[in-house]
């Protein structure tokens, strides 16, 4: 695990692995008379707030539900401008990683994403891969259903061999080497998984907060955090 002389947190009731649902940018802005596009910007804004305090809390790994495979779904101009949104920040950001000593890592299926957005996601894993503070898996193109199916599908390509075990499956997911989240975050007041790491979620500890994306902020996540802190995980034994 990471670790911070700053985090208020005592390292054995901390989560390794948080994933955020980062749901309510839309909302937010009609809301406020503003455009969804806005909204979105603001959800980037708060993104790096939440980065900067997880480093600071001394979290190992974060997923970000960033665009996921229904996202397309949209209205043409909305995800226009989420793709703008990706181009213009993945790199943008590099001297936040740098200062933060933040990983960049990427789960989801880049075959419909534009190229020059591919180019992006490996640039900014190369470049950040020698840093050893947070991990943060950006979720771009992603379903857990479509996850799981392209990991079966590479488990038949790559001639595993042997039974197939969870632990022989999971090798072939897209990011093998993190460990499950043990807590999943959504914004927003709405409380469903919406396809977030399906196999990896199996036993997350689920936290819903009211509050929308872009009003997110360090005490938000520390929040949460210290609510995981007061739970029990029993995983199907007895306390």
């Amino acid at each position: 695990m990471s670790s911070s002389p700053n985090s208020p947190f005592d390292p054995a009731k901390m989560p390794r692995h948080v994933g955020i649902i980062m749901d309510g940018n839309g909302r937010w802005a009609t809301a406020r008379g503003k455009t969804r596009s806005e909204g979105h910007l603001e959800g980037v804004k708060a993104a790096k707030r939440v980065v900067g305090a997880a480093a600071e809390a001394g979290l190992a790994f974060l997923s970000l539900y960033t665009f996921s495979t229904e996202n397309w779904a949209r209205a043409e101009e909305e995800v226009s401008y989420l793709m703008f949104l990706l181009r213009s920040y993945l790199r943008k950001e590099y001297d936040f990683y740098r200062r933060n000593g933040v990983r960049i890592v990427h789960s989801g299926n880049t075959d419909q994403l534009p190229r020059d957005i591919v180019q992006e996601i490996q640039d900014v894993t190369r470049d950040t891969a020698g840093f050893t503070g947070l991990t943060v898996n950006l979720s771009i193109n992603y379903g857990g259903r479509d996850e799981i199916l392209r990991a079966f599908h590479r488990y038949l390509e790559r001639g595993a061999g042997g039974p197939l075990t969870e632990e022989s499956f999971r090798r072939h997911l897209d990011q093998p080497d993190l460990p499950d989240p043990d807590l999943i975050i959504r914004t927003a007041n709405e409380q469903r998984l919406s396809n977030f790491l399906l196999w990896e979620s199996a036993y997350s500890e689920l936290y819903f907060s009211p509050k929308p994306w872009p009003e997110w902020d360090r005490e938000d996540l520390f929040g949460a955090l210290a609510e995981y802190a007061r739970r029990s995980r029993r995983f199907g034994g007895v306390s």
